[in-house]
């Protein structure tokens, strides 16, 4: 299993990470948060906790019965834990050694290597993988710790890393926000999460989708492990930096704006002179009506072990070609990328939610 990413290089760039721009410190923010809804797990659209631990592993249990029998003693765990707990599935989990291959979900598949990845096999996918989200890190390890002691050796760990959110915060408009180790706001232009239509649109599986019928009231969830080059970022000057985001670091607002929140366009801008056309924020949210429905819900969070460290890229989303996919594609060739180096992570689909005395992934594992 891996603790800490290995040093992986491109030309040198990013090998052995760096010092931090930014200490950050680790505050908790207010929490405002959709009222609960048993279609759905937490850990989606309920506001992010200070801190977390991103967990794979393997599954190794001989037939579905013994499957069954792992996924009750996990949602015994995360009804009980003092955490928020959510549960996801990989693409191997429906490979020959259950019978699951006609359930998978349609567009979950092993994770690809996109332009300007370095992927480390030992940092990537899994059968199951444990998204445990709290207020301290004593709190997420603990709850972990007590999953991985009740399944035994029936989990595998594969890979793990423990995440921060920096100026935990709330945007004007009840967005929650955080500030990357580059020093710089994410989360202000994520969709409404308490816009429930908005929601149904971008992020849940739904009935009438060409999906297993089990899946409705789940998500594709994607992980990106980023290292950061935080010695080469310290070198820029600010100007280069906020031009390379789009947005002013000091308040969060796009380059020629008044807000954070303001809505605009940038039919005001057709050739990059506020925004650059490379610029991050423009390349991920071009904000025209083509490209509203490949919005996605971010909920990322920060790492650093000694002297790596970098991005936990968290994002959900109903239709993973749509959302996610057609978004990476627009990044590759951004400003950012000279900066950034993925190493890890992979594609999951959280499972649905489920009613009081329920287990997660019963309908999947239903004869």
């Amino acid at each position: 299993m891996s603790d800490g990413p290995r040093t992986i290089s491109r030309r040198g760039l990013l090998a052995g990470g760096a010092a931090m721009a930014l200490a950050g410190c680790v505050t908790e923010g207010p929490q405002a948060t959709p009222g609960p809804d048993l279609r759905h797990q937490p850990g989606i659209l309920t506001a992010p906790p200070t801190t977390a631990v991103f967990a794979a592993f393997d599954i190794r249990v001989p037939g579905r019965e013994a499957l069954a029998g792992v996924l009750r003693q996990i949602s015994v765990q995360v009804a009980a834990a003092p955490s928020e707990i959510l549960v996801s599935v990989g693409a191997s989990l429906f490979d020959d050694r259950y019978g699951l291959a006609a359930r998978r979900p349609a567009a979950l598949t092993t994770m690809p290597s996109f332009p300007n990845d370095v992927l480390d096999s030992a940092w990537c996918h899994g059968d199951l993988l444990v998204q445990v989200c709290a207020p301290d890190a004593t709190t997420a390890q603990s709850s972990l710790s007590s999953i991985e002691r009740t399944t035994g050796a029936a989990l595998v760990p594969r890979w793990r890393m423990p995440a921060f959110r920096p100026e935990n915060t709330m945007s004007a408009t009840g967005r929650p926000t955080t500030r990357n180790l580059f020093g710089f706001e994410e989360g202000i232009s994520n969709p409404d999460v308490h816009d429930a239509a908005t929601m149904a649109q971008l992020v849940w599986v739904a009935q009438d989708d060409s999906e297993p019928h089990w899946t409705a009231g789940g998500s594709y969830q994607v992980i990106r492990l980023v290292r950061f080059a935080t010695q080469l970022w310290d070198r820029e000057p600010l100007s280069t930096q906020e031009s390379v985001f789009g947005r002013r670091r000091s308040d969060g607002a796009p380059l020629g704006r008044g807000t954070e929140t303001e809505d605009f366009t940038y039919a005001d801008d057709p050739t990059g002179q506020l925004v650059a056309l490379d610029a991050h924020i423009r390349r991920a949210n071009p904000r025209t009506p083509e490209t509203a429905g490949s919005r996605i819900l971010r909920r990322g969070y920060s790492y650093r072990t000694g002297t790596d460290a970098g991005l936990v890229f968290v994002c959900f989303q109903r239709d993973l070609g749509k959302g996610f996919e057609t978004v990476q594609g627009r990044l590759t060739g951004e400003a950012l990328d000279k900066y950034i180096l993925s190493f890890g992570g992979g594609y999951f689909f959280a499972l649905p939610g489920v009613a009081p005395g329920q287990y997660l992934g019963a309908d999947l594992l239903a004869a």
